[in-house]
């Protein structure tokens, strides 16, 4: 690019294209490659995106759910965003992201004007875990593309895929994580990293297996300027599961800024074949 700093390559990933009142084209490059099509964090935030650079946007997101309806092409897909309501101080949307005529995802944003009031938490950011810089880096050499472009740092309940490593008593996850290369995070790569989490079946298993987010749910709890004090220091990423039954089951997690405050909980069914 000439003349000014190339983007990040997550920039570029979910980078957007008007095409009309309320619709956009794009198309995802290889670099967020999964099992089946993109890694579903960086779908999720190209959706998001949308509504973030649509000129009737109010206030910031506080929730989206995203319902992956169908497997995305490599090829050029449309995106339609939404205004459905606009009250005072938040506004509804409506998403769609179709390729070929198709529906392939659904989605909907909550963004709000943020005011001043009480503040308070039930939950604290965990106090015994290593700091960033001394876990070993997570080695990506035979993971799926999409997983190169994260700094992963995995305290505990990691997956081995050599198959040595025998069933696990949970499916429990804690590390550290944060784009590679650095970039300051914002709405759209924390919903991104919302999602980066291995398929918590893998870690009870201890094996790969068909597996993929049908439905997910992230809460924002902080606003621009917790994000821009964050910057492009790690976030702490915890995640379990609750039950696996007859080929679904379903993860909560949470994320802490380098502050100690919880930036976004989020919420998801996978389904799996095993």
């Amino acid at each position: 690019m000439t003349g000014q700093a190339k983007k990040h390559v997550f920039d570029q990933s979910i980078a957007l294209t008007p095409s009309g009142d309320n619709s956009w084209q794009g198309q995802f490059p290889p670099a967020y490659a999964n099992m089946v099509g993109p890694f579903g964090g960086v779908i999720a935030a190209t959706l998001l995106n949308g509504v973030l650079n649509h000129p009737e946007r109010l206030g910031d997101p506080v929730s989206m759910t995203v319902n992956f309806a169908g497997p995305i092409a490599d090829d050029h897909f449309d995106v339609a965003t939404r205004p459905c309501r606009t009250n005072r101080s938040t506004q509804h949307w409506m998403i769609e992201l179709t390729q070929g005529g198709e529906t392939a995802v659904t989605a909907t944003v909550l963004t709000g004007v943020r005011r001043d009031s009480w503040e308070g938490s039930d939950v604290s950011m965990p106090d015994d875990v290593p700091p960033f810089d001394e876990v070993e880096p997570f080695d990506v050499g035979r993971s799926l593309p999409w997983v190169a472009n994260y700094d992963l740092r995995i305290i505990d309940g990691g997956f081995d895929p050599s198959g040595r490593t025998p069933e696990q008593a949970h499916g429990a996850s804690r590390l550290w994580v944060r784009d590679k290369p650095s970039r300051p995070l914002d709405f759209t790569s924390l919903m991104a990293i919302s999602d980066c989490f291995f398929p918590r079946i893998f870690i009870r298993r201890q094996e790969r297996m068909p597996a993929g987010t049908v439905s997910l749910t992230t809460y924002f709890h902080a606003d621009g300027d917790t994000l821009a004090r964050q910057g492009d220091l790690p976030v702490l990423a915890e995640a379990r599961a609750q039950r696996y039954f007859k080929g679904y089951f379903d993860q909560s997690a949470e994320l802490w800024g380098a502050d100690g405050q919880l930036l976004a909980t989020t919420h998801q069914v996978v389904y799996f074949k095993g």
